[in-house]
């Protein structure tokens, strides 16, 4: 059977076309646009998130636990994680992506107002507009730190799709929610979850992409 094989250029990690400091700096600010505006769209429609911050909601909502608090306790784990076991430069451009988000999402509420937002309405557009700066993030060598770093872990050193492993964790957390949520709430915080994952699941896969 014919079977079509890369170039060596393209096989060879050596060879790898290398990412220019001015694409990466746009792709930072692409991705973390995409991200935050749909985070925007979820915080307004009262959707529940994914990761770590839904493991934060959950213990807030839960135990009384102040988001940010629960949120920092959560995530340091994985910091020590990406200390050790990521290189430097995804160490830094992650740290910029989560400023970024942070000052983007603040951003959003002065330039955009919603009089009307259909819950499912929110919850797909939402996934895809936060999957696809995943993607952007991702294949820049970047991440917003917590289960997205060890997602690109295991797919770069064990060949597991990052995809796979956060719409896992984020289904996870999402369902963990029906106790403290509405059913129709869950329900579309659920749809929300794999609308996202399926996004970085179908267009992160190891080995389509050669840029470093």
């Amino acid at each position: 059977m014919f079977r079509y094989d890369f170039p060596k250029t393209l096989r060879d990690p050596a060879t790898q076309l290398r990412h220019r400091l001015s694409e990466d700096i746009l792709a930072l600010t692409v991705g973390t646009l995409l991200v935050s505006l749909g985070a925007s769209m979820y915080s307004r429609a009262g959707l529940l998130t994914g990761g770590t911050a839904g493991l934060a909601f959950l213990a807030h909502y839960a135990c009384g636990i102040s988001f940010g608090g629960a949120y920092f306790l959560i995530n340091l784990p994985f910091c020590l994680f990406a200390i050790r076991h990521m290189p430097i430069q995804f160490r830094v451009r992650t740290v910029c992506a989560v400023v970024l988000v942070s000052a983007f999402s603040g951003l959003h509420s002065r330039f955009i107002h919603y009089d009307h937002l259909n819950l499912f309405y929110a919850a797909v557009l939402g996934g895809v507009l936060m999957g696809t700066g995943f993607v952007v993030l991702f294949r820049h060598r970047a991440s917003l730190g917590g289960v997205n770093a060890v997602a690109l872990f295991l797919q770069e050193r064990h060949n597991v799709r990052a995809g796979k492993v956060q719409m896992a964790v984020d289904v996870a957390v999402v369902l963990a929610s029906m106790f403290v949520v509405s059913p129709l709430l869950l329900c579309a915080s659920v749809l929300g979850a794999i609308t996202l994952n399926l996004v970085v699941a179908l267009n992160h896969k190891p080995g389509r992409y050669v840029g470093m």
